[in-house]
């Protein structure tokens, strides 16, 4: 029978299920038993006896399966997005009946408005819903490779998207490209994609992408033909170029039947033909249905699950995407340009282009260019450029554009909110830049900038969006670049290929699952050449399948456009952007590879992605995974770090006034009488065994002491020498010292005591102190007050502590976090 979800409103979506049982294929003859609550996001299994959650998200449903009737109840097996299988048993046949067709119905909304983001709202503490939307800017993007430039231009003949509307808006093509050559190239080619500029490399090789010609058996197209001429004549350094057809030469034969194929090589003059090996996304989505089989296995011998991986084909289907993508990164490498197409250009292509480009650009394998923050000026390239333009020393231009930056509003403003203090943004130089550029005197133009480097108001921001700032301060990190411009902008069919809506289950397939994959092939080989981690790219996949941000809804960049879903919707990248510290690399050293990237593509060096595919099983006991040890001991060492330089500030200042070095105060400061005896002043305890007082002090303060005499008690020379009772008392020292010196031993103890210098160990945690059961998978944080391991909501505040020398407030776990709100920020 169903009955209301406790703690939420009585509707249709709102239930719970009693005497459930929850399979362990580890534990089969001893399944959990508890409560099936179904609300309106999640399905929510909570055994009371062990106090364990099991919560599944209702848009990482895949499939929901039921099983032939037992004894025990009606079987129902539910499989995720994720790769998590469950196994739940209803005792009434009728509940699980009902419950399969409302999880079919809730797990694929028929209607795109239906999903998840267009109804998450978030906490007043989070970011507003504009954050990470303006993280990206094609043309930002474009002009960190030089363009344009004299080889390849702007082109707006796609601006309302007429020319092909799964392209961005703004594509480059060859500035000697007319649009005569542009139409009848598109016409020329499947849903219009014609060959554009994906990647320009620094040697003036290009990446270009485009879809299957409309050749047939004998059809050509002029302009297609000049089209790709005028991208091999873009490359000054190579008199010849590649295309590359990511798709086995059968399967390309076969499109001809349907007035599709390959290029004739007879009506292409200098241009060389590849025929790639990567299988379509029916064949991909098998594999990956034999996976997941595989890995579902009760009890899987040795030989079994070998095979099993085997014969889905998947770990040779990763392969031969990393063996295309690197045969295109060595062509561009050599100096040739690329063009590269599949059937519709927006699988494979995007596949193939976007890990030549991790290849080759280290760029890309920054968080900073996986992700690449959007409409913001890079802080290098305007450093470069202020550098380069303040070579002029015209003082008296300088002091001209400094007075029209104090006189103009408009030069210190953006969006209309005033630019006053404390964090540098890479998004408000580049608006006063672009402002201060449009003056044409170009002394002027670099005494404009040399203001915004000499006078710290200029690079100074509001406290009215301080959250933001400070997620715009972290993305000086961020990544969107590769996703971005190579799957978003031109055209990767996410809801269709994800499964977000009910469609064609042909049109599924995970190709950007494959995409991860062969990143994370990479980032085994060479972690030390990628800034970001395992739990980076697990996050993206994730999200990708979650539709609670717009980011990766709809299929193509026209489609999001029209969803309004940066007015809708949150942004992912906003959200990755306030829990940066999560995807950093430890590892990572920008020296190591400093140029291309090659990978070990040998059969042995291909391996099975277990943190992906089997990360949901607790049941062998899996050892911590590296990501996650890696950051706790960094974050451990920071703080022993931050505490030393307090203790080394504490044991100065102590020493100073001891020594009576600080004499010379300023009067302002307050006078303390370090007396012993004296309740109201500092309480020194002047046993020199215990204390250790100044020995020069003590001889020079109390007379008739010899300095033998002054020295410590296990000085060599004091063995036979009769005791000589020290005075109890030193003499009054009155020094002038800063405020924030504790007034008693029992408060400098207590100060010293607010950080906490062992902290537990990941390995060992099953519980957080809010009863949040933590398993291998689950991100686990360590509060600087107390070391003990809890989950991330408990970890919700960060606040000062008194005996860290750290300029960032510290994160701390409900029970350590200050009661007064206004020394609190909330953690990010």
């Amino acid at each position: 029978m169903l009955y209301v979800f406790v703690g939420s409103k009585a509707n249709d979506n709102s239930w719970k299920l009693e005497n459930v049982q929850l399979l362990d294929k580890y534990n089969v003859r001893n399944p959990s038993k508890g409560t099936l609550y179904f609300a309106t996001t999640h399905l929510i299994f909570v055994d009371h006896e062990m106090r364990k959650e099991t919560w599944i998200l209702l848009m990482h449903i895949s499939s929901v399966e039921r099983l032939p009737i037992t004894t025990t109840g009606s079987p129902l097996l539910v499989r995720t997005k994720t790769f998590q299988s469950v196994f739940f048993v209803i005792p009434r046949e009728r509940d699980c009946h009902e419950m399969h067709q409302t999880l079919l119905r809730l797990s694929q909304p028929v209607h795109i408005e239906e999903l998840y983001c267009f109804h998450y709202k978030s906490t007043p503490d989070d970011l507003p819903k504009s954050a990470g939307w303006n993280f990206f800017d094609i043309q930002t993007e474009y002009q960190r490779m030089n363009v344009p430039n004299e080889h390849w231009v702007l082109c707006n003949a796609n601006k309302d998207y007429e020319l092909c509307d799964t392209y961005p808006s703004e594509v480059y093509v060859p500035a000697r490209a007319s649009t005569a050559i542009l139409l009848g190239s598109a016409s020329f080619r499947s849903r219009g994609r014609l060959p554009v500029l994906a990647y320009l490399h620094h040697n003036k090789a290009a990446i270009t992408r485009c879809s299957q010609p409309l050749s047939g058996f004998s059809a050509r197209c002029m302009e297609d033909e000049q089209m790709l001429d005028l991208i091999r004549r873009a490359n000054p350094n190579c008199d010849y170029m590649y295309v590359v057809d990511t798709r086995p030469r059968i399967n390309a034969m076969v499109n001809r039947a349907a007035g599709k194929g390959y290029e004739n090589e007879a009506f292409y003059e200098n241009i060389k033909f590849q025929f790639m090996g990567i299988g379509n996304i029916h064949v991909m989505r098998k594999s990956l249905q034999k996976l997941v089989e595989t890995c579902e296995q009760n009890t899987p011998s040795m030989s079994s699950f070998l095979s099993g991986l085997e014969s889905s084909g998947w770990l040779k289907h990763i392969k031969s995407i990393l063996d295309t993508s690197w045969w295109i990164a060595c062509a561009v490498a050599s100096g040739a340009s690329v063009c590269v197409h599949c059937s519709d250009g927006w699988d494979r292509t995007a596949q193939a282009c976007s890990l030549a480009a991790l290849c080759l650009d280290p760029h890309y394998r920054t968080i900073n260019g996986y992700q690449v923050p959007h409409r913001y000026l890079d802080c290098v390239r305007v450093r470069v450029r202020v550098r380069a333009l303040l070579r002029r020393r015209d003082r008296t231009a300088r002091a001209c554009s400094l007075a029209a930056l104090c006189l103009d509003p408009h030069y210190r403003t953006i969006n209309g909110y005033q630019v006053p203090h404390h964090y540098l943004d890479c998004v408000r130089v580049r608006v006063r830049v672009r402002a201060l550029l449009r003056r044409r005197d170009r002394t002027a133009r670099a005494c404009s900038l040399d203001a915004l480097c000499f006078v710290p108001h200029y690079r100074t921001i509001n406290r009215y969006q301080e959250k933001i700032e400070r997620v715009r301060e972290m993305m000086s990190f961020l990544v969107q670049a590769l996703i971005e411009k190579d799957w978003l902008s031109f055209g990767h069919k996410f809801s269709s290929r994800c499964g977000h809506v009910a469609c064609d289950g042909r049109e599924r397939s995970p190709v950007f699952t494959q995409l991860l994959d062969c990143t994370w092939q990479l980032l085994r080989q060479a972690p030390e050449a990628f800034q970001f981690n395992e739990r980076f790219l697990l996050t993206l996949h994730d999200h990708a399948h979650a539709c609670q941000y717009g980011t990766f809804i709809g299929n193509c960049e026209k489609d999001r456009r029209d969803l309004r879903l940066s007015e809708r919707t949150f942004s992912l990248w906003g959200y990755m952007a306030s829990h940066l510290n999560e995807y950093k690399n430890p590892l990572y050293n920008p020296k190591a590879h400093p140029d291309i990237l090659k990978p070990e593509l040998s059969a042995q060096n291909i391996r099975f992605w277990r943190g992906m595919y089997c990360r949901h099983e607790s049941g062998v006991h899996p050892r911590e995974p590296l990501h996650d040890l890696l950051p706790a001991a960094v974050e451990h060492a920071s703080a022993l770090r931050h505490h030393i330089n307090y203790l080394a500030k504490r044991i100065s200042t102590f020493r100073n006034l001891l020594s009576g070095k600080n004499a010379e105060k300023s009067r302002e400061s307050a006078v303390v009488n370090y007396q012993n005896g004296n309740i109201d002043t500092v309480d020194i305890e002047t046993k020199t065994e215990d204390l250790q007082i100044d020995n020069k002090l003590l001889y020079e303060s109390v007379g008739g002491l010899s300095e033998l005499e002054c020295a410590n008690h296990d000085h060599p020379l004091k063995e036979g020498l009769t005791s000589v009772t020290k005075p109890n008392n030193i003499p009054l020292i009155t020094e002038r010292v800063e405020d924030y010196i504790p007034a008693s031993f029992s408060q400098l103890e207590s100060e010293v005591n607010t950080v906490a210098l062992d902290w537990k160990s990941v390995k060992n945690v099953t519980e957080c102190s809010c009863s949040t059961p933590l398993d291998h998978y689950s991100r686990k944080h360590h509060c600087w007050g107390c070391g003990r391991c809890v989950c991330t909501r408990c970890v919700c505040r960060r606040a000062p502590l008194p005996a860290l020398a750290a300029p960032r407030h510290a994160p701390l776990c409900a029970a350590c976090a200050p009661s007064s709100p206004d020394v609190l920020s909330p953690a990010s």
